[in-house]
């Protein structure tokens, strides 16, 4: 474990240099779950246990926030809330986004309704809360030349090879820290405990964290999985993961600034607190510290909350694996010739 404790003391070092008021270090987690619109809990409640003595986080927590988004628009500066006017407005303007599956159902057809899934805004203008101004640190010379270098089914029209598709077009992962944020659809996450594990199940690409809480030794640098390797112990009633061994082959962020992808690194590592504040409120805090491809740490704040009766669904993604192969003969220069081909008996017959 002493060659983790660095990533522990980044996280206070990143606290203690925050600039903005309103994401103040003095701050508890009950108190930042509070100001991005989270309920208080009731008076004289206390953090529940399980049979073993850990605090209880077990339950399905999706991760219903689409509205806001990661990065902070950047005419807000650091206004880091909503004012409770300003707030009643995303509201309004999430609820009119939610209601469009039924206005589609009503037109008899399907859309971007029927696919996403806004939900509620938070009192908080971005995820990002440190930086103050809630926007990704400006990137490196590496980090510029991994972006230029990224592909994906939401940024291109021409696929040539299989490195045109990111690791979420390929249905393999959305890598850290993306796959605990809010994604357009299939946002189910759940939390099981056992002695001495934390499992987190992801209802999108349907993958599963095994986080170790015995203070094991790290695996080798040199195996590198999709999410990591994530090691866990208690500091008080937080839970704190501390994960490593991440492949610089997933988006830090899918879709960013402008519609440009943000990469990742090999050197990335995240520190993530999760916070039970109320019975129903998981205040999540993660500091992602990337050197090879950002100047500076980044930190994502946000209160998950509780919904038991969430049904999560197979991700099913592209069936049969051939969506990839398909988007490649219907685009790369290379099958043109037999994309005529096939199309020639069609076009003879018209004529």
């Amino acid at each position: 474990m002493a060659a983790r404790m660095p990533l522990v003391g980044l996280l206070g070092a990143l606290v203690l240099a925050a600039g903005a008021a309103d994401a103040a270090p003095e701050q508890s987690p009950a108190e930042l779950a509070t100001k991005a619109g989270a309920p208080a809990a009731p008076a004289g409640w206390t953090v529940p246990r399980t049979s073993w003595g850990d605090p209880d986080l077990r339950g399905t927590w999706p991760l219903e926030n689409l509205a806001t988004r990661p990065e902070r628009p950047p005419e807000l500066g650091d206004k880091a809330y909503w004012t409770d006017e300003e707030y009643a407005a995303q509201l309004q303007q999430a609820e009119a986004g939610n209601e469009r599956y039924d206005e589609e159902s009503g037109a008899d057809k399907i859309g971007a309704g029927h696919w996403t899934e806004a939900g509620r805004p938070l009192k908080q203008t971005s995820l990002i809360l440190e930086p103050a101004n809630g926007r990704y640190p400006p990137l490196t010379e590496e980090g510029e030349r991994r972006q230029a270098q990224m592909r994906s089914s939401w940024t291109q029209d021409q696929f040539d090879t299989l490195a045109d598709f990111n690791s979420l077009d390929r249905c393999l992962s959305r890598g850290l820290p993306t796959s605990m944020t809010p994604f357009p659809y299939n946002n189910g996450l759940r939390i099981f405990q056992a002695p001495g594990y934390v499992v987190i199940q992801l209802e999108l690409i349907h993958e599963t964290r095994i986080i170790p809480l015995d203070g094991r030794p790290g695996i080798p640098d040199t195996l590198r999985t999709w999410l990591g390797e994530s090691r866990g112990h208690w500091e008080g009633d937080t839970l704190v993961i501390e994960t490593t061994n991440l492949t610089g082959e997933t988006p830090t962020n899918l879709v960013g600034p402008a519609g440009v992808s943000v990469p990742s690194s090999p050197q990335q590592t995240v520190v993530e607190r999760l916070t039970l504040v109320g019975p129903d409120t998981i205040l999540y805090d993660a500091v992602v510290n990337d050197p090879g491809v950002f100047t500076a740490p980044f930190r994502i704040v946000y209160p998950w909350t509780r919904d038991d009766d969430y049904q999560m669904f197979e991700y099913a993604c592209h069936e049969g694996n051939t969506i990839v192969r398909n988007y490649i003969r219907a685009t790369s220069p290379r099958f043109a010739q037999e994309r005529a081909a096939a199309f020639a008996p069609a076009v003879s017959g018209r004529d």
